[in-house]
């Protein structure tokens, strides 16, 4: 079959796959896979399936998320994130909008010492 062909019914059917309501993610690499397969080989859809898997879960930012969100809560379970805001809203309650500059500084103390944002939203609320 033309590879023109090939990928207007690819479209179809990922048109077809949102509206039954599958995620993206899902429908794209479904519709990914199965027309590469189709077009070059099975073997080589599902190889490059595998091969993307790992490399994505197998990224260094990905491995370290479990070990941000631990320090997040053994800081948020130790008190640690409540006496750093404490702490800054002490510093810098009394200025105008104080609440809020406290709050920034909080999170930039927690975030400085955690590296990661996310730990630090997670943490910090």
């Amino acid at each position: 079959m033309n590879p023109v062909i090939v990928g207007i019914i690819g479209i179809v059917v990922l048109i077809v796959l949102f509206l039954l309501r599958l995620p993206v993610g899902f429908a794209l690499a479904l519709v990914g896979v199965l027309g590469f397969g189709y077009l070059v080989s099975p073997q080589a859809g599902f190889g490059i399936l595998a091969r993307d898997l790992f490399y994505t879960f197998s990224s260094y930012s990905l491995t370290v998320v479990p070990m941000f969100v631990l320090m997040g809560s053994i800081a948020s379970a130790s008190g640690m994130s409540r006496r750093l805001y404490g702490a800054s809203y002490q510093l810098l309650g009394r200025l105008r909008g104080g609440l809020a500059i406290a709050t920034v500084a909080g999170c930039a103390g927690f975030a400085a010492i955690c590296g990661s944002t996310s730990a630090t939203a997670a943490a910090m609320g």
